[in-house]
């Protein structure tokens, strides 16, 4: 069996079509900004599409490599803002773009979203790797450099 016959990758459109709406999820968690969140998930899959050829399916999976790069970019973003955004809910509702998954629409998820917006970023990023991008303990202690028992713990 050659080498290309072993490291078999679906096609950069299937990747992101399937990998989109939890990259965006993912990205939304942490910022809370929409405007942002559609500027850094361009970001990510053009980056992800400009560096396909080297992504290595043993390594990890799709997945979990796009929220690295996802979790590198809002780490850069933050870095650039030298701050915590502050976030009001009244700033960020609009209406919504056709086709667009509008996350604010009601009670519950407007809850969740204040909620979300007192946690620090560590522990939105944790949220997000766990609900949004349904990440293993293994995968998400690979970004905190941590055991799984302690991702275990952690999220108990």
């Amino acid at each position: 069996m050659s080498k290309s016959e072993t490291n078999v990758k679906p096609d950069f459109e299937q990747v992101y079509l399937e990998n989109y709406s939890y990259v965006y999820n993912y990205v939304f968690m942490r910022l809370l900004h929409r405007e942002n969140t559609e500027d850094i998930v361009s970001a990510v899959f053009t980056k992800a599409m400009t560096h396909y050829d080297s992504y290595d399916s043993k390594l990890s999976s799709v997945r979990t490599w796009l929220c690295n790069i996802a979790r590198n970019s809002v780490t850069d973003f933050f870095r650039l803002k030298a701050n915590q955004p502050h976030v009001d809910i009244d700033d960020i509702i609009e209406p919504s773009v056709e086709g667009e998954f509008d996350l604010l629409q009601d009670d519950i998820n407007r809850q969740l979203y204040q909620i979300l917006s007192y946690l620090t970023n560590s522990e939105r990023d944790f949220l997000a790797l766990r609900y949004q991008s349904g990440l293993s303990n293994e995968e998400i202690g690979k970004f905190f450099g941590i055991q799984p028992k302690a991702v275990s713990e952690r999220y108990r």
